[in-house]
């Protein structure tokens, strides 16, 4: 089945079940006519009876059609809705006053310009969760408290990162957080797994050392790279290693400054149109490496589209010290 999906206000686009395509209008030279019951030739040749010339009634004709092109689902208004109301806690006051919307799976397949297994797979890189039937994301301090809880479990029953018991997390936590809220932290930051017929995790190192530094960096405007590094790697759990490029599209390190610093920069919060975007990054550096603005552009590329294509449409390249680097089109105001 085929859904079409937009407010007044958007552009309309068509939904498969798995696809999002973008609707215009062509024009075509041949008259389209519409004949109820009309036979195509092939059919005609089959039944040797119609050799005769048949009257048809026409009862419609068109000079033009919709012409479909694969495009990107439109996602971000998902999390922008969801962000409206995080979800802070079951003892949360601002919960039981919330007046902001609260959004099944079947508002947002009226909301979202997406197909269902799109935004069902965004649901999921967002690490929503359903509470009482509506979907909803974590607060983020929230978030990180439920983790603290978790790797400090583990940090004292001293168990391997690669191997943590549900049961266990479920019994001891439990006291402390709903235990639906301590699974869903260990589906977000860890990977599921069956041994002996008990679930256990596998913690994912990248995402908790980089929620880590979106914790420290989202407090201050900047932060001296080296100190930032130091601190980070103290902060995460025992075993961990922290890199620099598990921060891809969340944070941007400054080299050109003395001393080098890092501040916060998610690709989340950029807009969602080509153009915008590219104007968005240009004001906020005026030129970028490759290796930098990549992050910030790959969700961005089209079926078949590299982020090349899009440097070269969006962007001018010059060298600058041996560096190729990407400049605006056009000036920023």
């Amino acid at each position: 089945s085929l859904v079409i999906r937009g407010e007044k206000d958007e552009q309309a686009v068509l939904c498969s079940r798995d696809k999002t395509y973008d609707m215009k209008i062509a024009d075509t030279s041949n008259m389209l006519l519409f004949i109820p019951g009309c036979k195509t030739p092939e059919q005609l040749k089959a039944d040797q009876e119609s050799c005769n010339i048949i009257h048809s009634q026409i009862a419609g004709f068109s000079n033009n059609y919709w012409e479909l092109r694969r495009c990107r689902p439109k996602l971000k208004k998902l999390r922008k809705l969801l962000m409206e109301d995080p979800y802070e806690g079951p003892d949360s006051q601002r919960d039981q006053t919330s007046t902001f919307s609260k959004y099944t799976t079947e508002d947002l397949l009226s909301l979202i310009q997406a197909s269902e297994e799109e935004i069902l797979h965004q649901l999921q890189v967002i690490d929503a969760c359903k509470i009482e039937g509506y979907w909803r994301i974590l607060e983020f301090d929230y978030e990180m408290k439920l983790l603290n809880h978790v790797t400090q479990l583990i940090d004292s029953e001293s168990w391997s990162l690669s191997k943590v018991p549900l049961r266990t997390c479920l019994e001891e936590l439990g006291s402390l957080e709903p235990t639906e809220m301590i699974e869903h932290i260990l589906l977000s930051y860890g990977r599921k797994y069956i041994d002996d017929g008990e679930v256990y995790f596998e913690m994912r190192e990248d995402k908790i050392c980089r929620a880590t530094a979106q914790m420290l960096l989202q407090n201050a405007v900047k932060f001296n790279l080296s100190e930032f590094q130091e601190v980070w790697q103290q902060s995460v759990p025992e075993g961990m290693t922290t890199r620099l490029d598990q921060l891809k599209g969340l944070a941007l390190v400054d080299k050109s400054s003395r001393p080098e610093t890092i501040f916060l920069l998610k690709v989340e919060e950029l807009p969602e149109d080509n153009q915008e975007r590219f104007n968005s990054l240009f004001s906020i550096r005026e030129k970028w490496t490759e290796v930098d603005i990549t992050p910030y552009i790959q969700d961005l590329c089209a079926e078949k589209q590299t982020v090349g294509t899009l440097l070269t449409k969006y962007a001018r390249s010059s060298m600058q010290n041996g560096v190729k680097v990407y400049n605006s089109r056009r000036p920023i105001s």
